[in-house]
């Protein structure tokens, strides 16, 4: 009888842990760490040593400045500016929303619909180890906020969420990938728990719904390397 009990109580665990929107099999705590915004848009991180990191978005930013100014000509500086705070507010509320429908929430969708066509999304999610936790490496000396590290469509995996105005084409996403990699560094050397599969989710205003799919390994050597580029020219701008 015993026996019996025992199969049908870890066939309804096995059963949530398949189909229910949250599920913490490994809670995974992580030290808060000070984050400092300066005036110039750069971001950097104090670790518990009291060293100063650059965050992963404040290094590939720097990359990306070219092709931003560009784009600043192209539209004028005004109405960057606009669809830049714009951007940036939406990103926020999104992950905001995210995070309170993981942890089994109900939150109300206040960006136009972007966030209910995202849920079937977020449904794949399961075993979440940690959301929007601060993270830090010695090694690459850098630092930054991860969205989410859980199974997606049952295989472990760095998520990080994304807003767009339309579709993304994937070679146009490296920095995407680099900066999801840099978070599997970097959570390996803190919690010894390797993750080498990064997912990219991204909800379109245009109502599409990407996933991409890469691996560590094909970008953290390039990330690597605009850290010690940026490390040689531009950190003493950064840090105070």
């Amino acid at each position: 009888m015993r026996q019996i009990e025992c199969i049908s109580f870890l066939n309804i665990f096995l059963d949530y842990c398949l189909n229910s929107r949250i599920l913490y099999l490994v809670k995974i705590e992580l030290p808060q760490l000070q984050r400092v915004t300066k005036e110039n848009g750069t971001r950097y991180y104090v670790t518990p040593k009291g060293d100063k990191y650059p965050s992963v978005t404040t290094i590939l930013s720097e990359w990306k400045k070219k092709e931003l100014a560009k784009w600043r000509e192209r539209v004028g500086q005004e109405e960057a500016d606009r669809i830049k705070n714009f951007a940036a507010k939406r990103g926020t509320q999104f992950h905001t929303l995210c995070e309170g429908f993981l942890s089994g929430g109900n939150p109300v969708d206040n960006i136009g619909g972007m966030f209910n066509q995202f849920k079937p999304v977020l449904g794949r999610i399961k075993n979440i180890q940690c959301m929007e936790q601060h993270l830090y490496s010695d090694s690459l000396r850098v630092a930054g906020q991860v969205d989410c590290v859980a199974e997606f469509d049952r295989c472990i995996s760095i998520i990080d969420f994304k807003t767009s105005s339309k579709p993304k084409k994937e070679e146009y996403i490296w920095d995407y990938f680099m900066q999801a990699s840099a978070y599997s560094y970097m959570y390996e050397e803190r919690t010894g728990i390797p993750i080498q599969d990064v997912t990219i989710l991204i909800s379109c205003e245009t109502g599409e719904n990407q996933v991409f799919f890469t691996h560590r390994d094909n970008w953290i050597e390039g990330f690597r390397n605009y850290r010690n580029l940026y490390s040689d020219t531009l950190l003493e701008n950064t840090v105070d």
